[in-house]
């Protein structure tokens, strides 16, 4: 027994859509922050860089616009130590007069500059404080033999405020961008799936209706992203609706062939019962024999025709098959039944290697009809003949030939359609033989042919396409 799984634990399509869609949208966004705040962050440190590199090199060109080479006054000493988002350091030093200026703390010396050369920025440290510093080098005019070095550091205060200001800016930003996104993608779910609505309100009111309602789902209103599963539903329903006919068609043929035999059987019962007569009694059982038997015969044909019709499109050729030794065999079984019909029933053909695509246990049947049709209508004393030979590249043909009164041409087109019997034929057909042969002909992709037997009789013959792997 097959048990229901609670709701809740049922897979949510609208779960998997907004994780499908938000996961990769939030993953993003964090990328694009990333890529934000890292860019942010350079563009600043470029700006301070850029404003040390300003300020070292006004101080340069005060020096030497002074034209001399003497200590910093208190005012540029002031200016210079100044930073209102940290602390400033710096040294001016020549090589000629020693120290001109400093802070009481100052950056250690780093990368040597070529004087008249641009500035350089390197890390540093004041104490065991990390600082951004730069070094120029040039020649005073008042004394272009000796060399000043300028040195300048700002700490880290005023870059690393501003990328706390700028994360917690991208963080909002992120947070409001999430909620945005969210808030769509559910939206924008939640309207998609409403368009599966009326799909599902034309199912419920097709439960609501009384009786079995099949008709195709699929529609110019169905988005074609469902439309895979729209088909798939209207290929069930054709298939619910070909079992259905075949189901009703056999009601139909059971009632319409069994009815006569029936009532045939119910009048000689009555006469049995009726008569004292023992010869009239015997004479009522043989009739009851006979038609028993044509009962039987028609509800195994109904069966056959049934099941020809409800495989014909849900299967195709099965696997190789032999052909000619199907064909041996079924004549070997059946020659006690064409001795007591009267008919010379015989095979010409291999006795096997004739390999086609198909299903042996209907094609074995297919052959047990023609058999009997073949039997049937040729009469006592005259011979049925089943041969199985190769017709074409990639063909075999099965063959079943009588040289019996056979079958004026004018009905050859009609032979294979259900109940169809030749006027004048003898009694005791039903008509499906012939339908069953060639439903099955058709599953197999065959091509059959009604033809006038080279005897006088009729040459059913069933060309089936050979297995691939077959030599």
């Amino acid at each position: 027994m097959t048990e229901t799984a609670p709701q809740g634990a049922r897979p949510s399509l609208r779960r998997r859509l907004m994780a499908t869609l938000l996961v990769p949208m939030l993953a993003l966004l964090a990328v694009a922050g990333v890529v934000i705040y890292r860019t942010v962050l350079d563009f600043d440190h470029k700006e301070h860089d850029r404003a040390l590199l300003d300020t070292a090199r006004s101080v340069g060109a005060l020096m030497d616009a002074q034209g001399r080479t003497g200590p910093l006054s208190e005012g540029v000493r002031y200016l210079l130590s100044y930073d209102i988002e940290g602390q400033s350091y710096f040294i001016v030093r020549s090589a000629r007069h020693g120290v001109l200026g400093n802070t009481a703390e100052y950056p250690a010396a780093g990368p040597q500059p070529v004087a008249g050369g641009p500035p350089l920025l390197f890390d540093a440290t004041v104490g065991e404080q990390p600082v951004r510093a730069v070094a120029l080098r040039f020649h005073p005019r008042a004394e272009p033999e000796d060399t000043i070095d300028v040195t300048m550091a700002e700490t880290l205060q005023g870059r690393e405020r501003l990328a706390r200001e700028v994360l917690s800016v991208i963080l909002m930003l992120a947070t409001l961008l999430s909620l945005g996104l969210l808030l769509l993608v559910w939206t924008g779910v939640a309207l998609g799936l409403r368009s599966l609505r009326p799909l599902l309100e034309g199912l419920r009111q097709r439960e609501r209706q009384s009786g079995p309602h099949l008709d195709p789902l699929t529609d110019a209103d169905v988005p074609k992203e469902i439309l895979p599963l729209t088909s798939t539903i209207d290929a069930l329903f054709r298939r619910l609706r070909e079992t259905r006919d075949v189901q009703e068609h056999f009601i139909a043929d059971a009632a319409h062939q069994l009815r006569t035999p029936l009532a045939g059987l119910l009048l000689h019962v009555e006469r049995a019962r009726a008569t004292q007569d023992p010869v009239e009694a015997r004479a009522a059982l043989e009739q009851i024999a006979q038609l028993s038997t044509r009962a039987a015969r028609t509800s195994n044909q109904l069966l056959s025709l049934m099941r020809a019709q409800a495989d014909g499109e849900t299967h195709e050729a099965d696997g190789p098959v032999d052909l000619a030794a199907l064909a041996v065999e079924a004549v070997s079984r059946r020659v006690p039944d064409g001795l007591r019909a009267g008919v010379d029933l015989g095979y010409q053909g291999p006795a096997d290697g004739a390999v086609v695509d198909g299903h042996a246990a209907a094609l074995r049947d297919m052959l047990d009809n023609l058999i009997d049709n073949a039997m049937l209508y040729a009469g006592r004393g005259h011979s049925v003949t089943v041969s199985v030979g190769k017709v074409e590249s990639g063909w075999m043909e099965l063959a079943v030939e009588d040289d019996g009164p056979g079958v004026p041409g004018l009905f050859l087109h009609r032979l294979g359609e259900r109940f169809f019997r030749v006027p004048g034929s003898p009694s005791g057909g039903s008509g499906l033989g012939l339908a069953i042969v060639r439903r099955i002909a058709e599953r197999h992709h065959a091509r059959l042919r009604f033809l006038q037997g080279l005897r006088g009789g009729l040459r059913v013959c069933v060309a089936l396409p050979t297995h691939p792997g077959a030599a």
